[in-house]
């Protein structure tokens, strides 16, 4: 026997209690042929030895170094010294790398140092990185970000930097030294790439104060120099952090840093990574770092004890503090130290960026080993360590989902445990979270907790995260309330209970909708009923038209008094429309490819179609009646403020025929009008009959063939593009519609009707927009807005003769036609479905109508919120999106004839 196999018995014991024998006694196979006096020095050295089969075990990498380097055994002899900086910067780094990962794989240093040591070395790097740029790099300041800056970096981390000077030369001096030893990233800067490499201190606070996204201020948390010129990197720090702890932590700014981490998960979860990624998945390190980020831009401002950029530091203040449960924050400081180690443990192998787990079952027991599993009776190493990661996520995220509220609820609510939260604190963290007062707030929980209590124990449990869904809403007061008049009745609470305790996902979903609008507090509040709904699969899918028009009929079967009949269609109505509004407002279509828009408008026209057949099946016909919808109920495109625009026809030449269908017509309006707006199920617009207010609700047959033959104007000629049968005698509405098809469908549209159409656009762009409404901003009749689509679209389908009743099956059908460039297409589709959507929303969150942006601040954020957007970015969305509508609509529909 030679080499390593005749040292004492003691390193072959050390080989097979290594976390994997084979590639240990592979290495050392190879490492003792390099280097022949190696067997040798690992008998006489037990340091030595363990430290060489700790790295040959967790890392292929570093095993090549050893085989490559002689220092490298020198290095591992000694791992309280540092190697020598040479020349060669790079080779001192993977020196100074394999020293840090052997005390590291030893357990000499924690995970704290070993991060604080791996900051150190690539601060040295970027020391000598500017020191090699010469003198053209003097007045150059390096800024340390991200886990650099918070002393924390991983085995194969990016290097977030900064750079803060004049010269741009120098900096790219300083990166092409940098990068032959690190992945250097310099994208934290303003503007990421497209931004200039260097900004003077002036042209950094000048961005802060003017540009700076809420992410910018968060990355600012990690800022500290790192190299070149320290002094002027101290006057960049104290710059920063007067940005960032003298300007006030919003609700708007949580929204955006939530958003950010959402759309983050979203594309981890289509990725299939969720349960496997360390860093990013549910419970792992992000969603640590991310809830001591927050706490500490909520609360920091008042605090200066909390503002450490080192996470563990963060967490431990924030926890002394009664900021986070004293528990939590052992449980979470556990977690963090358990995660980042698999993660180091990942990344040593062959120092790649690596934060998921390997699916390899050799791959994942072998990582367990390196960390200090070993196999049992009952599962392997791999098994062992994957099942406890599981659970200590699991932990992380549930402490995730609470720990904003936890401390607030102890004291807001009397609990048992000691207050630890100061006051202003108490203050910050709900302003920070959208609740603007903290006296009611804190009425509002009292009194949530004893109504809720009463049915169910489980819901002083979920308040916690009733709160975090709350603040996800556009106003979690709003919800706030609704929650607590929900919980007023016995059989509110005891259905909001059991709704609960069966699926939590209808207590998120009851959150948001209440948080949204009125409409959702004051439906629920009579129909309590509908809570359990919220989860079930199915509970907020499109219903099918057959089951809308016989639950409308049942609604009125059994009631004899009109009056009843129109209070239960109300009812039923109401009930519907929560549905389709909830999906909405959730976006459940989504999730099936559809678009919401599309979907909201055909249910909610479905649902009118069928109040309006039941209406008149119990008002009883005695002469064949049809009603025909057109404007946008035609169109199928109804929205939540829509008019019901119709069209009577009966069959019939008599007198007596004509009184019974006026009669027929007037008791129809006045059943979906009602008499008073509380007893309104739709409101009913005839303008669009001939001869408008002036002629008779219902016209005969032969009464239309002849107006329409004779009187009929280009208007109305435009208006039965979307003509359409919805209820009443189908034999009847169908020789309508043959009547009206040659009428609309000539084979051209004259010249003088083309310049009619542009004559009645121009005057209502001019003289419909209500007072009070901003026409910058009008959803409806602004420049590039609904009316533009819609007027567009009208005129090509008469040019083209292209017949579809609705506006974006419209475009879709003169696209196919040659009409309509597909380019031109996507512009108008994107316009109708931003001003549609944003117009519904707006319905939903004020609980009126209303066509143009709110000129509110709170009303303007709160729709923003609802369309997960901000006040600002939703105007700039607004003009981006309407700015290009109109240039279409002015080339393709007001060029000349």
């Amino acid at each position: 026997m030679t080499g390593w196999k005749t040292a004492e018995m003691s390193l072959q014991a050390a080989v097979e209690r290594s976390a994997a024998p084979p590639a240990v006694r592979l290495a050392l196979d190879r490492l003792t042929e390099a280097h022949p006096d190696l067997a040798g020095r690992l008998e006489d050295d037990p340091r030595l030895r363990d430290a060489v089969v700790a790295v040959t075990a967790a890392s292929r990498s570093l095993t090549e170094l050893l085989m490559a380097e002689d220092e490298a055994i020198t290095v591992l002899a000694d791992l309280d010294r540092r190697p020598r900086r040479g020349d060669d910067l790079r080779r001192w780094k993977r020196l100074e790398l394999l020293r840090i990962a052997a005390r590291d794989l030893l357990g000499v240093d924690e995970l704290p140092a070993v991060g604080a040591a791996l900051a150190e070395m690539a601060t040295e790097v970027l020391d000598a990185s500017v020191a090699a740029a010469g003198p053209a790099a003097e007045g150059l300041a390096v800024i340390g970000m991200g886990k650099l800056g918070g002393a924390e970096l991983n085995y194969s981390s990016d290097v977030d930097i900064l750079f803060v000077g004049e010269d741009d030369r120098a900096a790219r001096a300083v990166l092409d030294v940098a990068r032959t030893c690190f992945r250097v990233d310099v994208d934290l800067r303003p503007e990421g790439r497209d931004g200039p490499l260097v900004r003077s201190l002036a042209s950094y606070e000048a961005y802060w104060d003017r540009w700076a996204q809420t992410w910018e201020f968060q990355a600012l948390l990690k800022a500290r120099p790192a190299a070149g010129d320290l002094e002027l990197g101290e006057r960049f720090h104290a710059a920063a952090q007067r940005r960032l702890w003298d300007r006030p932590f919003t609700a708007e700014d949580l929204r955006a840093v939530r958003a950010m981490k959402a759309r983050a998960e979203v594309e981890l979860a289509r990725k299939r990574l969720t349960d496997r990624e360390v860093k990013r998945g549910r419970g792992g390190i992000r969603d640590i770092e991310f809830a001591v980020q927050l706490l500490q831009l909520v609360h920091g401002r008042h605090d200066p004890a909390l503002r450490s950029p080192t996470t563990l530091d963060a967490l431990a203040e924030l926890g002394a503090g009664g900021y986070v449960d004293a528990a939590d924050a052992r449980s979470l400081d556990y977690a963090y130290r358990l995660l980042r180690t698999v993660e180091h443990r990942l990344q040593l192998v062959a120092e790649q960026q690596v934060h998921t787990l390997p699916t390899s079952g050799e791959a994942m027991d072998r990582l367990a080993r390196v960390i200090g599993y070993r196999d049992t009776a009952e599962a392997g190493a791999g098994a062992l360590l994957a099942g406890y990661l599981t659970r200590q996520q699991a932990t992380v995220r549930a402490i995730h989902e609470h720990v904003f509220f936890r401390p607030l609820l102890d004291q807001l609510t009397h609990t048992e445990a000691t207050p630890l939260l100061p006051d202003e604190a108490v203050v910050a963290r709900l302003e920070a979270f959208g609740f603007t007062d903290a006296q009611r707030t804190r009425q509002a929980l009292r009194e949530l907790t004893r109504g809720l209590t009463r049915s169910s124990r489980l819901m002083q449990q979920l308040l916690p995260l009733l709160l975090g869904w709350l603040s996800e809403s556009p106003d979690p007061d709003l919800g706030l309330l609704g929650l607590r008049i929900l919980t007023t009745g016995d059989q509110q609470a005891t259905e909001l209970a059991v709704a609960f305790r069966e699926s939590p996902e209808a207590a998120r979903r009851l959150c948001l909708l209440l948080g949204t609008g009125r409409m959702f507090v004051d439906t629920l509040e009579h129909q309590p009923d509908m809570i359990p709904f919220l989860g079930h699969p199915d509970g907020l899918g499109p219903r099918p038209q057959g089951a809308l028009l016989a639950g409308s009929a049942n609604a009125l079967a059994w009631r004899e008094h009109t009056e009843d009949r129109q209070l239960a269609l109300l009812r039923y109505k109401r009930r519907e429309e929560l549905r389709v509004a909830a999906a909405d407002v959730l976006d459940l279509a989504a999730a099936t490819g559809e678009e919401q828009v599309v979907v909201t408008a055909g249910q909610l026209t479905a649902l009118a179609e069928a109040c309006v057949s039941a209406a008149l099946d119990a008002l009883k016909p005695q002469v064949p009646f049809a009603v025909i919808a057109v404007g946008r109920f035609g169109g199928a495109e109804l929205s939540y403020a829509s008019d019901l625009d119709l069209l009577f026809v009966y069959d019939g030449s008599t007198p007596a025929d004509f009184t019974v269908a006026e009669r027929l017509g007037e008791n129809l309006v006045r059943f979906l009008a009602g008499t008073t707006p509380p007893m309104r199920v739709y409101p009913v617009d005839l303008a669009l009959r001939p001869e408008g207010k002036d002629g008779p609700l219902a016209r005969s047959l032969d009464g239309y063939a002849a107006y329409y033959a004779r009187w009929a104007q280009t208007w109305e000629r435009q208006a039965l593009v979307r003509a359409r049968p919805v209820a009443g005698d189908a034999g009847v509405a169908q020789r309508f519609m043959d009547i009206v098809e040659p009428h609309v469908w000539r084979d051209e549209l004259p010249d003088d009707d083309v310049r009619e159409i542009r004559r009645m656009k121009a005057r209502i762009e001019r003289e419909r927009l209500p007072a009070g409404d901003d026409p910058q901003f009008h959803l409806k009749l602004g420049r590039g807005s609904l009316s533009d689509v819609e007027f567009c679209a009208q005129l090509l389908q008469l040019q083209h003769g292209v017949r579809s009743t609705g506006t974006m099956a419209a475009l879709d059908g003169l696209e196919v036609a040659g009409a309509l460039s597909p380019d031109d297409r996507a512009v108008l589709a994107d316009a109708y479905r931003f001003c549609e959507r944003t117009r519904n929303r707006l319905f939903l969150v004020r609980g009126s109508p209303g066509d143009a942006l709110p000129s509110r601040p709170e009303q303007l954020t709160r729709l923003a919120r609802s369309l997960g957007t901000g006040p600002h970015d939703l105007r700039e969305q607004y003009r981006r999106t309407t700015r290009r509508c109109r240039a279409v609509v002015e080339r393709l529909f007001y060029s000349k004839v």
